[in-house]
């Protein structure tokens, strides 16, 4: 997955700027390994990478954007998928998820920014920037799906893929236990079909079916729960 973020360090150049970056970056993630971010400092990191460092203060200013810059060229491995259909993009991006966090080391940075955020307002600004620029770019999914019918217009791009990550999340920072293809199935599943029946729009919905039962039951105009939304009924597991 690309980004549009644009820190001093985020440029992809070559040659011996390019050796320059991966090496810093390579030394960031040795770092975060080893000591977590509480011990991260941009001497480590200049002593670990042998690049001065006065250069890391100039292309990157702080070790927060050093760290953002981590995470922008790891996610950058999980593609955007585009196959013409919202419930198998949905599957398909939740499987790539579920392959990146699969990696102990992958899920232990996340959790260690996580947690210097929540301590740290300059980490919690990177993370989210960081977040808030991969719901944007990732919500193209979502506005190809509206303008193919398949959703209803007034969808949240962002609060559709905010729906699929939390569950990788929550999974890793709450329950403490690794992700797995179910997880990233079952997510897929549940996001598609609440996208469909108009969960996450952006239209006040304080009034809509106020008075229906829990257990379900038509609305009280005769109209069926979901009516208005497209009709095709695909999910993420099948037809």
């Amino acid at each position: 997955m690309t980004t549009a973020h644009q820190s001093p360090g985020e440029t992809r150049p070559g040659g011996r700027t390019a050796r320059t970056r991966q090496a810093v970056l390579a030394a960031v993630f040795q770092e975060l390994d080893e000591g977590g971010f509480a011990g991260l400092t941009m001497e480590k990191v200049a002593q670990r990478s042998g690049i001065h460092v006065a250069t890391l203060y100039r292309r990157w200013r702080c070790i927060e954007g050093l760290v953002c810059e981590l995470l922008t060229e790891l996610s950058s491995d999980v593609p955007l998928p585009d196959t013409g259909s919202l419930p198998e993009d949905l599957r398909a991006l939740a499987r790539s998820v579920a392959a990146f966090f699969g990696e102990v080391r992958m899920r232990a940075l996340i959790e260690a920014v996580v947690s210097a955020a929540a301590r740290d307002p300059q980490a919690a600004a990177v993370l989210r920037s960081f977040f808030g620029e991969r719901l944007t770019l990732a919500g193209q999914m979502v506005r190809r799906a509206v303008d193919r019918g398949e959703l209803p217009a007034d969808t949240d791009p962002e609060e559709v893929m905010s729906a699929l990550g939390a569950p990788f999340y929550y999974r890793i920072l709450i329950a403490r236990r690794p992700v797995d293809r179910r997880l990233a199935e079952s997510a897929a599943t549940a996001v598609w079909a609440a996208a469909r029946a108009g969960a996450y729009g952006t239209k006040d919905g304080c009034d809509v079916a106020d008075d229906t039962p829990p257990g379900g039951g038509d609305a009280a105009d005769g109209t069926a729960p979901g009516a208005g939304v497209p009709s095709n009924d695909t999910s993420p597991g099948g037809s």
